[in-house]
């Protein structure tokens, strides 16, 4: 009999619900006593679930089975662990071991020909860092600064544009429009540290994760500032790093009472990662802004990109710059309109403008351009595999836009893609009428014409994708407040997600199908089959649910289709 059975049937036992409710309680309790501001309560609480079984066990789990990249491997070549190697690494999380270096690993960046660094950590050093993150999340949720939004959970870049919207709705105002150069890589080790300020034991930990330096080929490469693209923990350090933006900027330029009813304008600093946008209405302001920034962010050694800081007018062109400016690829601009079309205050009064944004004119030329490599790279392939392709990229795209004015976008897209078709069939079939290649290829529906195969496999079309506007995140609120009713609505309304999904939360009330716990927006969900198909089940809403992605394979291992998608049956992330 196989010795690691016993094993793995342990792993597949354990009470993932229990463990899971027992560290959420602590993350709750640390979270609230950051908020009254008890530092020795959070470093006890921090200490106790460090130390726990449950909080080793999720973050084993985290790095092994529910993280997107839990097959990349780094310089010692572990990954994919099985259910026994789970085990024996959940017992193996000490808190003494020396961090091993980051393996380099080089990345395209979008829209550019450069290549992004980043530094991939031994699953060792992974689970560890899962296990600290676990710990300091909930201690910097209460302190983070409300319009800090990048990489943060219950947070994304449409609750960034959402704040923007409401900041200029019923104003134009001076914007300045920056980002940090190399922001990743350059901040300074000992300012990060002393900002943390925290136990000994995890400071050991971060300053050995910080300097483990990288090694690129056969070439160790020592680090000497920021922090590695690629680890757990990078993006929660680089947030505490730049934590106090907001907080200089409303200290420099307080607002003052103007008149017995009126406050003066108040400066806006709205950041997302390392790209930040400063509003006023003032653009002697805004430069000022711009100069205390800069000294700040000296400090960490840090600068903005010259090449992509500007001043701009939300409204009115400038010499130098059109009106309205660019952020996370959405272009942000208002347009003088008439009486009939313009904004209005909520007094009823028409402003003679109206805020729109819309998909920028770089990320429409990107998403174009990879679809007409798609479409020459598959000029030889069946119609349905050029559809298979086709379908992610187009309705991923169209999930980060939906919730901004892009209908006219779609339209325009559809046209291109429309032609980009027309030349693909044109080419597989040069010696025939269009008439006939046409009719091969088109199916004419309900008065329209749609790109599908005889069998059912159907082009989703930008067009197709319902334009809801997203609601921002209220405040300050954090998952680790608790409120499940709340945070379960706003998983159910995201426009990121699709149709079917959003049916099956709604179902599911906002819980997974398997373990009964609710979603948060940082888990994977994925779509089972609560009949197998391999045993008969169809492909209708009845049969299907919404699953973790651990409980996923715990589900598929018990009802025998882990096996059938071993061999060749493909799942992915809703």
């Amino acid at each position: 009999m196989d010795t690691a059975s016993p094993q793995m049937d342990e792993w597949k036992a354990l009470p993932w619900k229990k463990l899971q409710r027992t560290v959420f309680r602590l993350q709750k309790r640390i979270y609230q006593a950051s908020l009254r501001g008890d530092s020795r309560q959070v470093r006890q609480l921090q200490k106790l679930l460090s130390k726990s079984r449950a909080a080793k066990l999720l973050a084993v789990r985290k790095v092994t089975q529910d993280n997107q990249g839990k097959r990349t491997a780094g310089i010692d070549g572990v990954k994919s662990l099985t259910d026994t190697q789970r085990l024996r690494l959940s017992r193996r999380l000490w808190f003494r071991c020396a961090a091993k270096p980051l393996r380099r690993v080089w990345i395209p960046k979008p829209g550019s020909t450069e290549k992004r660094p980043l530094g991939i950590p031994v699953m060792h050093d992974r689970a560890l860092q899962a296990l600290v993150k676990l710990a300091l999340e909930p201690e910097w949720e209460a302190r983070f600064e409300p319009n800090s939004y990048g990489f943060r959970p219950g947070r994304s870049a449409h609750d960034a544009i959402g704040a923007i919207y409401n900041c200029i709705n019923q104003r134009a105002k001076w914007v300045l429009d920056a980002d940090i150069e190399k922001c990743f890589d350059r901040i300074d080790h000992e300012r990060l540290l002393a900002k943390v300020a925290i136990m000994p034991l995890f400071r050991r930990l971060l300053k050995g994760w910080l300097r483990a330096g990288v090694l690129d080929g056969d070439v160790f490469q020592p680090v000497e500032a920021g922090t590695p693209q690629g680890g757990v923990i990078s993006p929660l350090l680089a947030n505490i790093a730049l934590h106090g933006m907001e907080t200089v900027i409303q200290t420099h330029f307080r607002q003052r009472r103007i008149s017995r009813t009126r406050l003066s304008p108040k400066a806006t600093l709205i950041r997302y990662a390392d790209d930040f946008v400063v509003l006023h209405e003032d653009r002697h302001v805004v430069e000022a802004c711009r100069e205390v920034l800069a000294d700040w962010l000296a400090q960490l050694g840090l600068a903005m990109k010259s090449a992509k800081t500007r001043v701009v007018h939300t409204l009115h062109h400038t010499p130098q710059h059109p009106a309205g400016f660019d952020f996370l690829g959405m272009t942000v601009r208002q347009f003088p309109v008439g009486r009939t079309h313009t904004g209005k205050s909520p007094r009823g009064i028409p402003l003679g403008y109206k805020t729109i944004i819309k998909p920028s004119r770089t990320a429409q030329q990107r998403h174009d351009r990879r679809l007409g490599e798609i479409v020459y790279r598959q000029r030889g392939s069946p119609q349905a595999a050029l559809i298979r392709e086709l379908n992610p990229v187009i309705r991923g795209w169209c999930a980060y836009y939906a919730g901004v004015v892009a209908k006219d976008v779609f339209s325009r897209l559809d046209y291109t893609l429309h032609h980009k078709l027309r030349r693909w069939a044109t080419r597989r079939h040069s010696g025939k009428h269009k008439r006939r290649i046409v009719h091969k290829y088109w199916r004419l529906e309900q008065g329209s014409w749609k790109f599908d195969t005889p069998q059912g496999v159907r082009l989703h079309t930008h067009s197709l994708t319902r334009i809801k506007r997203h609601v921002k995140v209220a405040g300050s609120r954090s998952p680790f407040d608790g409120r499940w009713v709340y945070w379960g609505a706003r998983l159910r309304d995201y426009h990121g997600l699709s149709r079917r999904t959003c049916a099956l939360l709604k179902q599911q009330a906002g819980r997974c199908g398997w373990c009964k716990l609710y979603f948060t927006d940082t888990d994977i969900l994925e779509q089972d089959h609560r009949v197998p198909r391999i045993r008969g089940g169809k492909e209708e809403l009845a049969n299907l649910q919404l699953l973790h992605r651990h409980c996923h394979d715990q589900k598929t291992k018990q009802d025998g289709s882990m096996a059938a998608r071993g061999s060749g049956t493909q799942r992915g992330a809703v």
